[in-house]
Order: C-alpha cells, then structure tokens, then sequence
C-alpha cells in the first residue's frame, strides 16, 4: 500500500504506486495516476485525468490536473501527463489540455518548477527544462529541452522556445525564441546566444563558434531572411547545432521569430 497520511483524501479509483508517498492534506482524484516513488508533501491537489510519473516530487500547495484557464473548455475529459524525476515546488499550476489543442499536456522528465510556476492547457514542455519563480506559460506553447525560463517572465499562447535557449527574467515573449537563443526585455528581444548554457552543457569551442557564426548570419542586415536561412543552411550543412536553428526557424509557426535589436547581432 503507499504511504499515506490519514488526512489525505485519496480517492479509491486513483491509481497509486505501492511505494508513492502522499503527505498530510493531500487530494487525489478519481481518475490521477501516481507512479513508483512519486512524493506529494503536504497540501497538494492532484486532479483530472493526470498522470505522474516516477520519481516526481511534489512540494506544498501545488495545484495540479485542476482544469484549464480556458472559457472555451467544456469539460471534456482531457489530460495532463507529466515525467519522470520533477521537482515541482510550492504553489505550482499545471492544467490539462482542452479539445482546441489537442486535448493534452504534457510535461517531459527531470524538469524543475520552482515557486509560483504556471503551465497552462495544451503545453508541451521537454525534458531537464527550468523554470524560475512565478515564470508562466500561456496555452499551447512549446518548450524544448533544455531551455531556462528566467523569473517573473510570461511567454505568449503559442510561442515556441528552442532547446537550450535563454529566457531572462521578467521578459516577455511574444515570438519564437531560436535554440541556443538568449532573450530579454519588457517584449524581448534577442540578447545573443545562451553561452553560459553551452558551456555547461559541454559545448565545445568549434561548437560555440560556428553556431555564433551562423547566428550573425541569420540577423544580419543584408538581404531577406529566408534568403539569409538558405544561405546559412547551404554553408552548416551537416553541422548539428546550427542545422537545428535553421529548421526550427523554416518550421511552420503562427508566431514571428524573436529578433535582436537592431545592430546587435552579436
């Protein structure tokens, strides 16, 4: 049986993992999964068709599965599915999809939420993705791997953020942000590259450095920029990383690419 506090309210048609832990006034719906190892501290509200994977853990006053923020949503039975190995801390809200994107969304694995954090219905959110305090995502966004979302920033409904890309706090985002792009500003803007993540991520010099060749190419002044997209992908073709920038770029998107100020293609 797992471990459960006797305030908690679980109710009898959830599926719990033998060895899942749900802490003092806890609720669990109907129709939640938890899977092995999963943690809820205290005060944690797990609802819907929401499935959790293992390992996940939970910290006080999260909100998860409650349905979405969506005038549009009529009930339907739609579903949130989040990884493996979170850390989904205090006061977090994540909702399920709705019939208008897809019905679901989903959270990939080892990702951390800090405080405050809100993704809201039809997300996609990848893998070891970070999410700073009181960041917030509006409907149907996509967030790559290993993208950081810095603090108190909001990205608009249906803005996708590129792998590895930089989101510096209190930004807000209206268009896509390339991968291994750095953005910021009140509407941001691009700042750069994210080095710092490269780096730490064991990017190597020639790495760095042809990416940083290919992105002064990308905004430069001359020419427009599909012209600027094929050149680039004629000149890197078969590099990885850079590669990856011009087909999330040449990718159908209903939102603009996030661009740099002018003369700061740096």
């Amino acid at each position: 049986m797992a471990q459960s506090h006797a305030t908690a309210i679980v109710h009898p048609d959830a599926s719990v993992a033998e060895d899942a832990e749900i802490g003092p006034y806890c609720i669990i719906g109907a129709n939640v999964t938890l899977g092995p190892g999963v943690k809820l501290h205290s005060h944690v509200v797990v609802d819907g068709h929401t499935e959790i994977g293992e390992k996940t853990e939970i910290y006080p006053f999260a909100s998860i599965g409650t349905p979405p923020q969506d005038l549009k949503y009529a009930g339907e039975a739609s579903t949130l599915v989040i990884g493996k190995r979170n850390r989904i801390r205090e006061h977090v809200t994540m909702n399920p999809g709705t019939e208008g994107g897809g019905m679901v969304t989903r959270v990939g694995d080892d990702g951390l939420f800090m405080v405050g954090v809100h993704i809201a219905h039809d997300c996609i959110v990848g893998n070891n993705v970070i999410m700073a305090n009181n960041a917030t995502l509006a409907g149907h966004i996509v967030v790559e791997d290993f993208a950081i979302i810095g603090g108190l920033s909001a990205i608009h409904q249906f803005v996708r953020i590129g792998r590895h890309a930089m989101v510096g706090g209190m930004s807000g985002v209206e268009n896509d942000v390339i991968p291994y792009g750095s953005v910021m500003g009140d509407r941001a803007r691009l700042s750069g590259l994210n080095i710092v993540g490269l780096k730490r991520r064991g990017f190597n010099k020639e790495d760095v450095h042809n990416l940083r060749r290919a992105y002064r190419m990308l905004f430069a002044d001359e020419g427009t920029m599909g012209e600027r997209v094929q050149d680039v992908a004629k000149l890197f073709d078969g590099n990885g990383g850079v590669m990856e920038i011009v087909k999330f770029m040449a990718a159908e998107s209903s939102r603009g690419i996030t661009q740099p100020r002018s003369g700061h293609a740096d």
